[in-house]
């Protein structure tokens, strides 16, 4: 499935402990889910139906920020994804630096270009076993966005400056080649 279903958009989650460690990790079952309000999905593997540190913080902070993964910043993003004690933050293991957000106490990731402060407004328990889910389903209202400002051109954010780059299967991963458009029918 994870070799078909690609490419995948990479979300960098970051999510505040109750003992005040910032917990980073990278996340390619990641979408948006509405526009109205801007909402955004994160699927959370489990493992033997157990957690994972981004999961249980979202669901005690209530809150978490989501970062879109660029040229610039995979592979520190690739980093975070090192399999750390709770109490230890990826942050400084990817020698990434942080930021407060605006609306959240969860802080944000300077070195992304794109990040969202986001509300936990759902999460959902999916997969595996009623006793061992798979994984935890995460929907965020984003509450407040941070778009560099060399990404905007006309009110939109420019993708050739913004260098996306998207999860394939195993240790691949791509960038944005050639585009096109097609128009919609009406």
């Amino acid at each position: 499935m994870i070799g078909s279903i690609v490419p995948r958009p990479i979300a960098l989650v970051t999510t505040l402990s109750g003992d005040g460690v910032v917990n980073a990790a990278p996340f390619s079952y990641f979408n948006i889910v509405t526009a109205n309000p801007p909402m955004v999905s994160v699927s959370v593997q489990r493992k033997q139906g157990i957690r994972k540190d981004t999961a249980r913080n979202a669901l005690t902070a209530g809150s978490f920020v989501v970062h879109i993964t660029d040229a610039a910043n995979v592979e520190a993003v690739n980093r975070t994804a090192a399999n750390l004690p709770a109490a230890e933050s990826e942050i400084d293991f990817a020698r990434l630096t942080t930021v407060p957000s605006e609306k959240i106490t969860v802080p944000g990731i300077v070195e992304a270009k794109v990040r969202m402060e986001c509300v936990l407004e759902q999460a959902y328990p999916l997969g595996g076993t009623a006793d061992e889910p798979a994984c935890d389903l995460l929907i965020g209202r984003v509450v407040c966005f941070h778009i560099a400002d060399e990404l905007l051109h006309n009110g939109r954010i420019d993708v050739d400056r913004l260098q996306p780059v998207s999860r394939l299967a195993g240790s691949n991963y791509g960038k944005i080649g050639e585009m096109f458009s097609l128009e919609r029918p009406l």
